[in-house]
């Protein structure tokens, strides 16, 4: 008897329509699906913003939770729930359009909102560890001009980076990078993203 799996589904971009990474994840996510029908999947849409972090949230957050009385608690319900949601997560696919060289300023909300420290990794006297290990990430990547992996993209190695450091090291990217040089690229992702989750 297996256990249920689960997919968290994370929408960044602005656009609902026409969006070039919300039809690759969508892709892939139907594609997960027919392989492993009984998986659930929560979708995170981030595009209308998440709170930035404030004065109360750190506070908050660096209190004791034993300690924290209930404003705290409620400053943090939001964090909390999507800090759950990604450890309940077995796979995690991230729809990561690429604006002005980097993540748009949802996205970067997001993970200031689960990068937190005894939750999703842990200091030690050997330097930060993550906790969130045996996730399966894909990280699907659009832009208009900016070539994933050169020197001038601040996403693609921004998220592998925050993905490692709270423990998801087995991180996939699907580019469909520079359309507006190349159009074809929306295609072959779409191929690659169909390939990945066959």
């Amino acid at each position: 008897m297996t256990s249920e799996k689960t997919i968290l589904q994370i929408n960044a971009s602005a656009r609902k329509s026409g969006s070039v990474t919300r039809e690759l994840s969508d892709v892939l996510v139907t594609r997960l699906l027919e392989n492993a029908p009984d998986t659930k999947v929560i979708s995170r849409d981030v595009s209308q913003g998440l709170p930035f972090l404030d004065e109360d949230w750190i506070g908050a957050n660096f209190t004791d939770p034993n300690e924290r009385h209930a404003e705290q608690r409620l400053k943090l319900a939001l964090s909390d729930t999507l800090v759950g949601e990604l450890k309940a997560a077995d796979t995690i696919v991230i729809g990561a359009p690429i604006y002005n060289f980097s993540v748009p300023a949802a996205l970067k909300a997001w993970i200031d909102l689960v990068a937190r420290a005894k939750e999703t990794f842990l200091y030690t006297d050997n330097g930060p560890v993550g906790l969130l290990n045996g996730k399966k990430a894909y990280v699907l990547v659009a832009s208009g001009g900016t070539k994933l992996g050169s020197e001038i993209d601040f996403a693609g190695s921004y998220l592998k980076h925050v993905l490692g450091f709270i423990g998801i090291s087995d991180v996939t990217f699907v580019a469909a990078d520079q359309l507006m040089i190349d159009p074809a690229k929306r295609e072959a992702a779409l191929a690659k993203a169909l390939h990945l989750a066959a």
